[in-house]
């Protein structure tokens, strides 16, 4: 569920009508509801109670920092994949013994910043890896906490994109050679194995993928103990999806994934970690847009929009749906008509949707992609020398602007012409 309705023929974020945040901040602009962020993070923390657990949202879908504050107020962890987002989880407030740096390519620097800010554990990757994290520990005095990223070969059955789990993907090492690569790590110094970690893709629509995974690392489990492990953490990643269109279809809820997880390797003792990203941020937020044009074209019509592939890359990257909608509610049994809707950057890849029914619509309309807070302003770029597109928070019947749109003139000043020009 979401808190993005109409009320009296208008589209709400929550109390807040989102027409007059368009008149105020201008569009397109990303809009983002407290409410359902925080309903969604409760969601998973009441899916796997009673467990000993630890939410830790993945920044990577949604890095704005007053949307971490707000999830690091309810208690939330943080998953970080970078120097930056470590560093962003750290000024929303989220202390180190929160904080999970997972990711294929740590470097050295990104090790020592963590080890020295405080972290609750690495998600190593690679045997690479783990030896350069020794040497960076060590060299400091530091002992650092780490799980091993194990690939437990399972199909997610996902976007070939965020698919992670299968023997041909870049990440963790596989299952089969666990036992001799912790067996190294044991008998490296600086490092102190905790537990086991395990990320099998994203936008999974089905809780089998999980289950069979999640078995592979119960097993897995047993034996690195039998060898003398004290694992005591199990980070099972995220994934859960997301239903992108409203239709009759959806993927599992948290509570059947909670289900699943204690069914699967509650019986352990372990902490259990996971790290949703997308089920707790995609649907807290949606983009607005205005119509620039209506163009009849010889074989179809298109709405010509002023959002484009660069403020949501995600249709143009994945062919990814989202639901769009219209701010003012059309009337019930209102003529629909077919358009492609697109953005106006110079490439036929800047296209949202193709043969989109929607309502009679007209220059200056407003209207908003839905489900657009997960990797929808965190991948936006300033392709064609767009700004970057504002950020809006609601929370009741009040919003602040929680990234504002640069000027032209302070995109242009990061520029530097040198002296011989």
């Amino acid at each position: 569920m979401d808190h993005f309705l109409y009320k009296n023929g208008a589209l709400h974020a929550e109390d807040v009508a989102i027409a007059d945040i368009a008149a105020q901040v201008g569009t397109p602009f990303y809009c983002y509801s407290t409410a359902t962020l925080t309903r969604h993070y409760q969601l998973f923390t009441e899916a796997l109670s009673p467990l000993p657990h630890l939410v830790c949202f993945a920044i990577k879908s949604l890095s704005n920092l007053a949307v971490l504050k707000t999830l690091a107020d309810l208690g939330a962890g943080m998953d970080v994949v970078s120097a930056g987002e470590y560093l962003r989880a750290k000024a929303a407030g989220v202390p180190g013994d929160k904080i999970v740096f997972s990711g294929v390519g740590k470097t050295r620097e990104e090790m020592q910043l963590a080890l020295t800010g405080g972290i609750r554990q690495f998600n190593v990757e690679s045997e690479p890896e783990m030896r350069a994290l020794s040497q960076v520990a060590h060299g400091l005095g530091l002992i650092a906490p780490i799980t091993i990223r194990v690939n437990p070969d399972v199909d997610a059955k996902t976007h070939e994109k965020i698919s992670t789990g299968k023997k041909g993907d870049k990440f963790g090492i596989p299952i089969s050679r666990a036992r001799e690569v912790y067996a190294e790590a044991a008998s490296l110094p600086g490092l102190e194995v905790v537990g086991i970690d395990v990320h099998i893709g994203s936008q999974l629509t089905a809780l089998e993928p999980f289950e069979t995974a999640y078995l592979k690392v119960a097993e897995l489990t047993h034996a690195l103990r039998a060898d003398g492990h004290n694992i005591r953490r199990l980070d099972l990643g995220g994934g859960l999806g997301i239903p992108y269109a409203r239709d009759n279809s959806a993927p599992p809820l948290p509570m059947e994934y909670g289900e699943m997880v204690k069914r699967t390797v509650g019986d352990l003792g372990c902490e259990i970690e996971i790290e949703p990203g997308r089920l707790i941020s995609g649907n807290a937020g949606i983009m607005v847009s205005s119509v620039i044009y209506v163009k009849e074209g010889e074989d179809r019509d298109f709405l010509i929009i002023d959002a484009a592939m660069n403020d949501l890359v995600r249709p143009a990257m994945y062919g990814a749906h989202h639901d769009i909608i219209p701010l003012i509610e059309a009337e019930a049994g209102a003529e629909q008509r077919a358009f492609d809707i697109v953005g106006p950057i110079c490439e036929s890849g800047d296209t949202f949707a193709k043969g989109r029914n929607m309502p009679p619509l007209t220059e200056g309309a407003l209207i908003a992609f839905r489900s657009a807070g997960a990797y929808g302003a965190v991948m936006a770029s300033e392709y064609n020398s767009r700004p970057l597109v504002p950020e809006v928070l609601v929370r009741g019947d009040h919003f602040a602007v929680i990234r504002a749109r640069p000027t032209f003139d302070e995109m242009l000043s990061r520029d530097t012409i040198p002296e011989w020009l």
